[in-house]
């Protein structure tokens, strides 16, 4: 399975309404329960009015369009990353999944999944 790394800093942050997010950023994605607004996007398009944020996040694409009925593709990404004793942080879109990884451990991760088989498009190490 091949890997892309986006290029850019991320920040995963709470808003108290969407009124804050500006929506015709590059990045984004928006998470919205009973219970809070979250928001993922890159730092320098963080909301102004955020109720908490979490800054230096690097983020990694699943390549290519996935169908629904694959299983096991985060469970992959994820043991991976715990046996090298790294977190994650995981997305999902229509067409795929992403991980974002806290910017200091980019590098160890990359490695970690590349020892189990995954495949790893613009790694700047």
């Amino acid at each position: 399975m091949l890997l892309q790394v986006i290029e850019g800093k991320f920040s995963v942050c709470k808003v108290e309404n969407l009124r804050a997010v500006n929506f015709n950023v590059p990045w984004l994605f928006v998470g919205k329960t009973d219970a809070e607004i979250s928001v993922v996007c890159l730092t320098a398009d963080v909301p102004h009015a955020t109720l908490a944020r979490e800054d230096g996040w690097r983020a990694l694409r699943v390549a290519g369009r996935m169908d629904f009925g694959l299983t096991g593709v985060m469970a992959g990404l994820s043991t991976a990353l715990a046996r090298a004793g790294i977190s994650l942080f995981a997305v999902s879109t229509f067409d795929t999944d992403y991980i974002l990884i806290k910017a200091e451990n980019l590098a160890p991760a990359l490695e970690a999944l590349e020892e189990s088989g995954y495949m790893i498009e613009g790694a700047a190490r």
